[in-house]
């Protein structure tokens, strides 16, 4: 059993993104069977459409964000829940002026992003 405050753990940048931030709260080997991350985009920043090998469950903690997802997009905010299958086009953009946090829970496989050029997707 790990018990840990978030204040404890580094928030690195993503490097796809633009002023996001992610935390590994809890890792793959840490769990058996999920990874929790924390992310963090500020008023501003966001993430590409793109799409990662293995799907995404999402809870909202604070702020507001634009997200595209298939093809569809929606406005979501605290207390919000979205789940994201793999290989679905995906984005975010902050359209508060607050950073936008979520936890994001994914299964301990290998989790690839690929940028879409959205031109093409």
């Amino acid at each position: 059993m790990t018990i840990k405050h978030s204040t404890e753990v580094e928030a690195k940048a993503i490097a796809a993104g633009k002023d996001t931030s992610i935390q590994v709260l809890i890792s793959a080997q840490e769990a058996p069977h999920f990874a929790m991350r924390k992310i963090t985009i500020l008023p501003g920043g966001g993430m590409p459409l793109h799409t990662n090998t293995v799907e995404h469950e999402q809870y909202v903690l604070s702020g507001r964000v634009k997200i595209g997802i298939g093809g569809e997009v929606y406005e979501v905010k605290q207390g919000d829940t979205m789940f994201i299958p793999e290989g679905v086009p995906h984005f975010y953009e902050n359209i508060g002026d607050e950073p936008f946090v979520f936890l994001c829970l994914i299964p301990n496989k290998e989790d690839k992003i690929t940028i879409v050029d959205a031109a093409s997707g």
